[in-house]
């Protein structure tokens, strides 16, 4: 009984932490974006780096919640 208690609170932790990660990874490829198009170009540069790592975040994330 004590685990299937600690088994819950641990996949409500684990659904808690895919939901920030896809948070965060839209909030980077917004941001990605806007460094993209208006930022110079030392900042587009880190721009490609930070759409391709949220791309890569929100995928993952995206998948796991279906």
């Amino acid at each position: 009984m004590i685990f299937q208690n600690y088994g819950s609170e641990f996949l409500d932790g684990i659904q808690y932490l895919v939901a920030l990660g896809s948070m965060i990874g839209l909030l980077g490829l917004v941001m990605g974006l806007f460094l993209l198009i208006l930022g110079s170009k030392r900042a587009r540069s880190t721009a490609l780096g930070m759409i391709v790592f949220s791309f890569l975040l929100v995928s993952i994330c995206g998948l796991d919640t279906g």
